[in-house]
């Protein structure tokens, strides 16, 4: 099952065409895309036999962030071994690096964003998870049952805000406006052969400049959801940015950023794709 957020509604994609949940269920569930989750075995089922003829042609600019208001925006810093050490650091033992980036930062599938002024804006695609059932220790053996789905998101990351200052400013950095693109939609984990390893990738004007697997993330989707409900309850609609593969403009010799006119486009196998744009 794929569900998206269309000019603000939330719909059910069946073969290619978007269905209107709030008409299709005659007002049993709402528009909000947001309200979905707090309901999600509930909509699953409903969703399960559900006659779904008559859906509308959509185009991908309509799309807005399937999550447009998640409670917790989780991300995961460090999560890829390459990437930890072409950032200068040790693989982390434990669990790695977690911070946020603010909501207000979310943003649809295909969007500009405007650069911040004298900052060096980086790119770092990857796999985003959602919650569709309360996680509070959760066993790794469970934590699949709490994932609604697994959609595409791009952590865009300012370096001099992040880095700055006698401690690290990881959540600011990277919660300029526009910054946590996420989409185009939800994919359900029956969807896949294997939701835990999937190829992700990120190209810049057409170059690529990230390839990798959601098999190598040191923690999985599923022993984050164990290792940070441990902590925090995890709420429905809340998602987890798992962190991204080697090949950000911050690794490489020498350090190359995102300039007025360059487009990102992320995309993860078996899911879709981003598509931003930046401006100065």
């Amino acid at each position: 099952m794929r569900i998206a957020n269309l000019s603000g509604r939330l719909v059910l994609l069946h073969e290619g065409k978007a269905v209107d949940v709030e008409l299709a269920s005659g007002g049993r569930f709402g528009a909000d895309p947001q309200a979905v989750y707090e309901r999600w075995e509930e909509f699953r089922a409903w969703a399960a036999e559900a006659d779904l003829a008559g859906g509308a042609d959509f185009a991908p600019e309509d799309l807005g962030p399937p999550t447009p208001a998640p409670r917790q925006v989780l991300a995961i810093g460090l999560n890829y071994r390459a990437h930890a050490a072409e950032s200068g650091f040790e693989a982390p033992q434990g669990l790695p690096p977690v911070f946020t980036k603010f909501v207000s930062s979310i943003a649809a599938p295909v969007s500009e964003v405007r650069l911040p002024k004298g900052g060096n804006t980086d790119w770092e695609v990857e796999l985003v998870a959602v919650i569709g059932r309360r996680a509070h220790g959760v066993a790794e053996a469970d934590a699949w049952d709490h994932v609604a789905g697994l959609t595409v998101g791009q952590d865009i990351s300012e370096r001099i805000t992040q880095l700055a200052g006698p401690a690290p400013q990881f959540s600011l950095g990277k919660s300029f406006p526009g910054f946590a693109p996420i989409g185009p939609w939800v994919v359900t984990p029956d969807e896949f052969d294997d939701p835990a390893d999937l190829e992700l990738r990120c190209t810049l004007n057409g170059e690529q400049v990230q390839k990798g697997r959601t098999g190598d993330l040191i923690l999985s989707v599923a022993a984050l959801v164990s290792r940070l409900s441990e902590v925090i309850p995890l709420l429905p609609g809340d998602v987890i940015f798992t962190g991204t593969p080697a090949g950000v403009g911050l690794g490489r010799t020498p350090p190359r950023f995102l300039a007025d006119g360059d487009e990102v486009v992320s995309a993860i196998e078996g899911i879709g794709e981003l598509r931003q744009r930046f401006t100065s």
